[in-house]
């Protein structure tokens, strides 16, 4: 068993530098193997069981699952979070999404009267990915998150203990939190709500790899053809009557449906609604804010 021969096994499923990177994650993550390490042919020196570990695992990679769910984890931030099958992988635009809402709260600490705390809401939290950073990274901060899916919430209470955040995790219906927060009187609840929420279309579907289609939960993924804002429109719903006044509304979205996305935010009644590209120039951030409340006239 050589490294050469581990990364061409992978070949009919990724091109030569993504065949690479991955078996040198799985190398350097699951058996602590340096570049160094690997270039030195350390790989045909494992022992039997890691050999056998190694090939279970290589196994499941020739079978298109996500290197992510065959080491159990990864990198998000600069932290290491736990993933599993039926839990959406964190990418790199959610990270971006992540230190923007970070930067934008980012407020001095003063110890003779200390700011109070945001209330932050994450709206599909998957893996905690979000609400732990933003938890982590803001100061005073309280952070609720929400998912419908019962083991992507043990997945994220996993990753909070571990990273020792604070969170208030629940199971929750996003499309029925307005018509809830309208029944419970909720109001003037949160600072700041952030969601991630499904938003691929099923018409996408044929463009899309395998390894995701096949492997990662479509509950986090699809969208219907005829309605891919359902989940923007009601969260942004609920953010209308539990946001605090000049409270803000924060969505990884489809560059796809980025201008109805915005026109529906505007038509909604918030304020300051932006469209944010990523680092390769597309559409993939939305900012919203509540209104600012009305003085009193006396």
């Amino acid at each position: 068993m050589t490294y050469s021969i581990l990364w061409h096994r992978l070949l009919p499923l990724y091109d030569p530098n993504e065949a690479q990177g991955i078996v040198r994650w799985v190398l350097d993550v699951a058996f602590d193997m340096s570049l160094t390490d690997i270039v030195c042919g350390k790989v045909s020196d494992l022992s039997r069981d890691d050999a056998d570990r190694l090939e279970k695992m290589m196994q499941r990679l020739e079978k298109g699952e996500p290197v992510q769910y065959v080491l159990g984890e990864t990198e998000f931030c600069d932290r290491v979070f736990r993933v599993a099958p039926g839990v959406l992988i964190p990418r790199p635009e959610t990270a971006d999404l992540c230190q923007r809402i970070l930067a934008a709260n980012a407020r001095p600490y003063c110890c003779l009267q200390p700011p109070v705390p945001l209330r932050v809401l994450d709206v599909g939290t998957g893996s905690g990915c979000i609400a732990i950073t933003l938890a982590l990274g803001l100061a005073p901060v309280e952070v609720s998150a929400w998912d419908i899916s019962p083991d992507a919430l043990l997945v994220a209470r996993h990753n909070a203990h571990r990273l020792q955040a604070q969170v208030n995790f629940e199971l929750r219906d996003a499309l029925e939190a307005a018509t809830c927060a309208a029944a419970d009187g909720e109001g003037d609840r949160w600072d700041v709500i952030v969601s991630n929420p499904p938003y691929i279309a099923e018409r996408e579907r044929a463009d899309m790899r395998p390894n995701v289609l096949n492997h990662e939960p479509e509950l986090a993924l699809f969208v219907p053809d005829a309605d891919p804002l359902r989940f923007y429109r009601a969260i942004a719903q609920y953010a209308r009557l539990t946001l605090r006044p000049e409270g803000q509304l924060w969505f990884e979205i489809n560059p796809l449906f980025a201008d109805d996305l915005e026109r529906m935010l505007v038509e909604m009644g918030f304020a300051d609604c932006q469209l944010i590209a990523d680092a390769f120039g597309r559409l993939r951030f939305a900012r919203a804010m509540m209104p600012a409340r009305k003085p009193v006239a006396h």
